[in-house]
């Protein structure tokens, strides 16, 4: 074997004692499974009027997009749906990538010049994370959803252009920044604010538009929105929205817009038909908020460490890797699936089952996943 084989054989064994070995599951077409490990909030993904519309797509401009965006990949459906997400995220102007993780690359890298100060919360998104180690800026880590330790690290870089970077709903324990207070200091120092919306968009504020619109920020101009639209909408991409100058700027030198082939029509045209319909969804979000409290009192009384619920993200607290492993590997042996997040997906070093609602998932069954996580608990 090759020296730099036995390095990865190595590597790979260290990774396994400490419970980090990661396994790919593949899961048949039309499993029986209850979902609480995907990020279909809305339950949209199988929704039939999402599906026609993918179909249509799908005969009326072939598999895939062909090219990238500024190649041959743009069609009308990604023009239709760009301009719906800015109206819908009360953003001038929105373009679509193929994921959310390069939106989130994309918009670092475009706001962060070699003077730009950048600011991330300790518990970012990976994409956050490495668009701004990728930047080339100096990165200064802040507390967790704390204004006043931001405010602090804005005042000890004075005059230098800055940005701070968050996501609105965190992706591992679900709660919720406080992002008019963050906004309150961003503003006050001419500081920028990024907003990763993925896990709110669809989840909070009037017809679902997200954490920003929530916290009465949507169309600030200092107020950039990322999201992605794989999670309530059901379906896979990402999105910037924000001033027509930030996106013009993408579009000449967003490398990971040029040079990434344009998410497929068809993926696309679901998205917009899952948009429009989640707009109109309040039935459906009203569900996902009964079903967060229902699960925090539940685990609650069984007595679990639940992260309080601000969306459609919960976390409980694992012994160890090893343990969060084999909790989630048992719940899917009764077919409930649960999330695992071990080290490095977890910030603090923890482990933890993380839990996404999904509100297209009968009474019944959320009702006796609940008992199968509480039975299954290590």
């Amino acid at each position: 074997m090759a020296g730099w084989q036995e390095a990865l054989e190595r590597q790979a064994r260290t990774r396994a004692k400490a419970g980090l070995t990661r396994i790919l599951r593949p899961r048949p077409a039309g499993d029986t499974v209850v979902d609480l490990a995907g990020n279909d909030y809305l339950g949209l993904a199988v929704h039939p009027g999402v599906i026609a519309a993918s179909v249509r797509a799908l005969q009326e401009y072939g598999l895939g997009a062909t090219g990238s965006r500024l190649v041959r990949g743009s069609t009308r459906a990604h023009e239709a749906l760009e301009t719906e997400l800015a109206g819908w995220l009360g953003a001038e102007q929105a373009l679509v990538y193929s994921s959310g993780y390069l939106a989130n690359l994309g918009a670092v890298r475009a706001l962060a010049g070699p003077q730009t100060l950048l600011v991330s919360d300790r518990y970012n998104h990976a994409s956050l994370i490495d668009g701004c180690k990728s930047s080339g800026a100096e990165v200064v880590v802040a507390p967790h959803a704390d204004p006043a330790a931001l405010a602090a690290i804005l005042d000890a870089h004075p005059g230098r252009p800055a940005v701070f970077v968050t996501e609105s709903v965190f992706s591992v324990d679900g709660d919720l920044a406080p992002l008019a207070e963050l906004h309150a200091v961003t503003s006050s120092r001419d500081a920028l604010l990024l907003v990763d919306d993925a896990h709110a968009v669809g989840v909070l504020g009037t017809e679902g538009a997200g954490g920003v619109a929530a916290a009465g920020l949507a169309g600030k101009p200092d107020v950039i929105v990322t999201a992605t639209l794989s999670k309530s909408l059901g379906g896979a991409g990402g999105v910037v929205a924000g001033p027509a100058a930030l996106i013009r700027h993408l579009v000449d030198t967003g490398r990971t817009f040029i040079y990434d082939t344009a998410p497929p029509p068809a993926v696309v045209a679901g998205v917009h038909a899952a948009l429009r319909l989640a707009r109109a969804a309040d039935d459906r979000r009203a569900v996902l908020a009964a079903r967060g409290a229902l699960t925090a009192r539940r685990l609650g009384a069984a007595g679990f460490e639940v992260s309080r619920p601000a969306a459609g993200v919960l976390s409980v607290p694992a012994p160890g890797p090893e343990a969060a492993v084999t909790w989630a590997a048992d719940c899917a042996d009764r077919d409930i699936a649960v999330g695992c997040f071990r080290p490095p997906s977890t910030p603090d070093g923890s482990s933890r089952l993380r839990l996404t609602l999904n509100a297209g998932v009968a009474a019944a069954d959320f009702a006796r996943a609940l008992d199968v996580i509480v039975e299954c608990a290590p």
